[in-house]
């Protein structure tokens, strides 16, 4: 790879806003972030987002690094990776659904429950598989992956944590204000309709082609 970069100031802001856009849409991993800063607070909606974005930027090398056939010699593993990530979130759903609402959590339960937040984020990006066909398709239309450098890929990464990072940081937030005006009789609801989505998301996960 050349350490040139073969990037725009033009390109930088397309492929940013581009990806703001992308990141906007509804999706699995918006419920994801959402539902965790609304049942647990907005730290649990940070540490989803971080799980959001590393596997996001783990399947950004792949398709810029042109290893496409990689996800190809590593479907058997994607397809584990799949089905764990699967059962994580539905036995995670579960525990939403018979947890107990509280007023206040104890710095114990907060930092065990931080990786399981973390661990939804990542397993809802690596458990989908196409994500590395997204990119290799999406990329194309803002630089040549041929002639792409070092710097243009820690450029694209940067990039990558502040469109879709800040982006699922603002709707966690959104989703934190509105659960400090409800009380924890509604929130008790909100614990079990939040399990049932991240059970929805995990039997997702494990059905889909």
């Amino acid at each position: 790879m050349p350490m040139q970069s073969s990037m725009t100031f033009s390109s930088i802001v397309a492929l940013f806003s581009a990806m703001v856009v992308l990141a906007s849409i509804p999706s699995v991993s918006v419920v994801a972030v959402s539902t965790r800063a609304a049942t647990s607070g907005f730290i649990h909606g940070v540490f989803t987002t971080i799980g959001i974005v590393l596997g996001d930027i783990i399947f950004i090398i792949i398709a810029i690094w042109g290893l496409s056939f990689l996800a190809e010699t590593m479907g058997s593993l994607f397809v584990v990776i799949k089905y764990l990530g699967g059962a994580y979130l539905i036995l995670l759903g579960i525990g939403l659904c018979r947890s107990k609402a509280k007023e206040l959590e104890t710095e114990e339960v907060i930092e065990s429950s931080l990786l399981s937040s973390f661990l939804t984020g990542l397993f809802i990006t690596l458990g989908d598989q196409k994500a590395t066909l997204f990119y290799l398709g999406f990329f194309p239309a803002f630089l040549d992956l041929s002639k792409i450098s070092y710097f243009d890929t820690s450029i694209i990464i940067a990039i990558t944590i502040l469109a879709v990072g800040g982006v699922k940081l603002g709707y966690a937030f959104m989703a934190d204000r509105a659960r400090l005006f409800i009380s924890s009789k509604i929130r008790k609801g909100m614990n079990i309709a939040a399990g049932c989505v991240m059970i929805a998301v995990g039997v997702f996960l494990v059905t889909k082609a």
